[in-house]
């Protein structure tokens, strides 16, 4: 529940009457993104609060979730939580996912040759309530070009199809790939499914020549390499 109304029932000020020194948003062009708390940082993202409270209430109270579980929530469960509504949730659902993909820009990426280094480069799969599939597009040099997402799914599944994979890779002039998926249950034991896919797209890797180097899955705290589990059949 939103922070309480104050003495006698009366309402808190609303941060626009605030005195300047003390508003978030003034906070952050005199002292810079920083110097603001999580609390201050979402209130911003809010933009107000509901009647009754202000945004910095709003702020505060899902600054004591956590940034790694909101970034689990969806639009609905966010919607859930007082003072946010639909247009509110998609706003914070999309400054995460800025976040999230301003963290992992390819200029930032190291040489991937393990799936103990794709799992930490990917590591916000793991938070994911539902599976995406991911594809690491790589240079000669085994450097990251490109993190596609082509396919997002359900709590237990997604559709993939291999032609689209290729078809991204091929525009990237890739030299080799990287799949990667979440298994939102923790669990990332693939299944007889998984290892079907893989197996069409190592295929379809060897028509194109570029090879499907790996295939991870992505769990709680776990992952699995098809590579390094001998579950692909090629050997490059």
């Amino acid at each position: 529940m939103v922070g309480s109304a104050g003495p006698a029932g009366r309402r808190p000020r609303a941060v626009k009457d605030w005195p300047v020194g003390e508003r978030p948003r003034e906070r952050l062009w005199r002292h810079g993104a920083r110097a603001l708390t999580d609390g201050e940082l979402l209130a911003i993202l809010v933009g107000s609060g509901p009647r009754g409270h202000n945004a910095l209430d709003v702020g505060r109270e899902l600054a004591e979730i956590g940034w790694q579980e909101l970034a689990r929530l969806t639009p609905e469960e966010l919607c859930r939580r007082p003072g946010i509504g639909p247009a509110r949730a998609a706003q914070l659902v999309a400054a995460l996912e800025a976040g999230r993909r301003v963290r992992i820009g390819p200029e930032d990426l190291a040489v991937v040759h393990s799936g103990e280094d794709v799992a930490r480069l990917l590591e916000d799969m793991a938070l994911l309530p539902q599976e995406q599939f991911r594809v690491l597009v790589l240079n000669a040099r085994h450097r990251v070009l490109r993190v596609e997402t082509p396919f997002v799914g359900g709590q237990s599944s997604v559709e993939v199809h291999p032609r689209e994979v290729y078809r991204r890779a091929v525009e990237a002039g890739a030299a080799g790939i990287v799949a990667v998926h979440n298994h939102p249950s923790g669990d990332p034991t693939p299944s007889m499914e998984d290892r079907r896919l893989t197996h069409r797209l190592e295929d379809a890797g060897q028509v194109l020549g570029i090879p499907l180097l790996d295939h991870v899955i992505i769990g709680q705290g776990r992952y699995v390499s098809f590579r390094e589990s001998g579950f692909m059949t090629a050997t490059g």
